[in-house]
């Protein structure tokens, strides 16, 4: 059986602009959900991406729905496919990657492993998988779900919600949250700068973080 839902909303340009100045990373500083299993990783590294969410099940070894959606996917969408717990069979590989990025297809998302990784690379084909497998899905026309709420790396996406991936995971945020989520992000971004600049200058990290003054603080009530 197949689910066949509605393209989400595309969220807008400017919003997503500013999403791509945010490192994963240090949105990690102050969310602790949102964000994909860490071992679905990147191919390819030094990439960031900000997309828009089209969710994908995909069953078992039929990947008939991923090639149907090669059809409706439009520029700026981030495919997030729920395998359904088949860590066997890759859906990704050279055809699919080639389809994607013809369509404007800015990354991919994948709970499960991919085929090709070196014609991924070649393509810089944004990708994020469990690593290679050589056993590919087939087109079966069995079942698979489009734009349907899915778990990927253990985190609930459903079609619609803004995509932020880099060489540190992947984070999944509702559009209505992206400002105030950026905006406290790039803030800390740029702290950090200063701190740099400071242990440059000759600082050191406890000083300026107050590390030591915990510890020594700490050890006074000990006594």
């Amino acid at each position: 059986m197949f689910v066949l839902n509605d393209m989400p909303p595309a969220i807008d340009a400017e919003r997503l602009t500013l999403l791509s100045r945010v490192e994963t990373a240090t949105v990690g500083h102050f969310l602790h959900d949102g964000f994909v299993d860490p071992q679905i990783q990147a191919v390819l590294p030094d990439k960031r991406v900000t997309g828009t969410a089209v969710t994908l099940r995909l069953p078992g070894a039929d990947s008939t729905l991923l090639h149907h959606v090669m059809g409706l996917v439009r520029p700026g969408d981030v495919l997030v496919i729920d395998r359904a717990g088949d860590l066997r069979h890759a859906c990704w590989g050279g055809v699919v990657t080639h389809a994607a990025k013809q369509a404007g297809v800015v990354a991919a998302i994948i709970d499960g492993p991919a085929t090709d990784l070196g014609e991924i690379r070649r393509k810089e084909m944004p990708l994020w998988c469990r690593g290679p497998s050589p056993i590919t899905t087939k087109l079966l026309g069995l079942s698979g779900a489009l734009n349907v709420p899915v778990s990927c790396g253990g985190q609930v996406v459903e079609p619609g919600d803004a995509v932020l991936a880099d060489e540190s995971g992947v984070l999944v945020l509702k559009p209505d949250h992206i400002e105030a989520v950026a905006h406290r992000a790039i803030a800390m971004q740029d702290r950090e700068v200063e701190v740099l600049t400071r242990i440059s200058a000759g600082e050191t990290l406890p000083a300026i973080t107050g590390a030591t003054a915990k510890i020594e603080t700490a050890q006074q009530s000990q006594s």
